[in-house]
């Protein structure tokens, strides 16, 4: 399992809640995605950022078909012009499965 996390700073913060939306709207159309979560920041202090997005993929290859999927492009078309401020971490995950 592969964990994409991207944390996103808007030039202007009010941007955040359109991209939620808009980022919220790849669930179900990118079949790359396993799971997905998007949440603005709450606290706005100096050093936050107004968004983070979390996906989940079964592979590195995973992620990159999700990169590469029309829908992600449409949505990075947008958001691209709007941040001041990204960052990113990819990180490998073990899938457990809890029984009883």
């Amino acid at each position: 399992m592969l964990t994409h996390v991207v944390l996103m700073k808007f030039a202007d913060r009010d941007d955040a809640a359109k991209a939620k939306d808009l980022l919220e709207g790849l669930r179900g159309r990118v079949e790359q995605i396993r799971e997905l979560t998007v949440g603005l920041d709450v606290v706005g202090s100096p050093v936050s950022y107004d968004l983070c997005m979390t996906t989940v993929h079964d592979s590195p290859e995973g992620l990159r078909g999700y990169q590469e999927h029309p829908a992600h492009l449409e949505a990075a078309a947008w958001l691209r012009p709007r941040i001041a401020a990204r960052a990113v971490v990819d990180y490998e995950t073990v899938d457990y499965e809890i029984s009883g």
